[in-house]
């Protein structure tokens, strides 16, 4: 009987320690490890969601549409290297893909996305992008 007072004991004891340095939320600006993960506290003060810039329309300078974002290709930097815009076809269905460098693209209120220098005629001469393997 002393022999399970002396575990019970020593198993509140265990349930009592406090919890890991690692599970304790990281200060501002590290990282807090969750298992093997570490995920950045940090708020991303410039940014934007892929998902605002996928399907946004595309304008040249002079405010005409020649376009559509249809995907982004990230870097191994994790970077937005290419924008894949589509050119031509009809309510999205029929145009042609073509891959312009991301940083071409200046990002302006309301999802409007704009090419400087491009047009619709520019962006069909262009080679066709296709998705590899």
């Amino acid at each position: 009987m002393l022999v399970s007072v002396a575990a019970a004991l020593l198993l509140a004891g265990l349930a009592a320690t406090p919890a890991r340095a690692q599970d304790e939320p990281a200060a501002k600006g590290e990282l807090a490890k969750t298992g093997t993960v570490a995920v950045s506290q940090v708020k991303l003060v410039n940014g934007t969601r892929a998902s605002r810039l996928i399907g946004a329309s595309v304008y040249n300078d002079a405010n005409e549409k020649i376009g559509s974002v249809d995907d982004l290709i990230l870097a191994q930097d994790d970077k937005a290297a290419v924008a894949v815009i589509q050119v031509g076809g009809f309510l999205g269905a029929g145009g042609k893909l073509v891959a312009v460098p991301y940083h071409q693209l200046q990002l302006e209120k309301d999802n409007k996305v704009i090419l400087t220098g491009a047009n619709k005629d520019s962006l069909i001469a262009m080679p066709g992008f296709t998705y590899g393997g």
